[in-house]
């Protein structure tokens, strides 16, 4: 284990337990289960002149791809997270509503959290440029369970900025 510099404290790696989304331009706050699906993959270009002392191929990067993310959260009746989703997937629309999303990992290894995070504090951050909701599930209904209710949205996005 790592140590800090000025103490003999170990430094612990991050649990993923603890985070915070916020979507730019929408207020109010959803409280979400799961965030899965951030990542990005360069495509690798293979290229060769015809004149190469070489038979094996150049590689040289390509274009930058982002997989879509998946949000879970449990179904709540008033938030603005709502009045976005419906602006996307609705079937009249005009343009879609494209925000930045933030998401932010929470360092407990102070301790258990003492209030409720409501902000990007951190430099444990990622961001989703230019995101919209491409797929919505609605929870799956069940007499027999008392599970809580669900919600999944699918986000597409433009670039992932990694400013830590």
């Amino acid at each position: 284990m790592a140590t800090y510099e000025n103490s003999k404290q170990l430094a612990y790696p991050l649990t993923k337990m603890n985070f915070l989304v916020t979507v730019d331009g929408v207020q109010g706050t959803a409280a979400f289960s799961e965030v899965t699906g951030i990542e990005a993959t360069v495509d690798v270009i293979e290229f060769r002149q015809g004149n190469a002392n070489s038979l094996a191929p150049v590689k040289i990067p390509g274009l930058v791809k982002h997989g879509n993310v998946t949000l879970k959260l449990g179904y709540t009746l008033d938030s603005a997270f709502k009045t976005w989703i419906q602006e996307c997937v609705s079937e009249t629309r005009g343009e879609i509503p494209r925000n930045n999303v933030q998401i932010e990992m929470i360092d407990i290894n102070g301790g258990a959290p003492q209030q409720i995070a409501t902000s990007i504090t951190g430099t444990r951050v990622w961001v989703l440029s230019n995101a919209w909701v491409t797929k919505y599930n609605a929870p799956d209904l069940d007499a027999k369970t008392s599970d809580v209710a669900i919600e999944s949205v699918e986000l597409a996005y433009e670039e992932l900025i990694i400013p830590n």
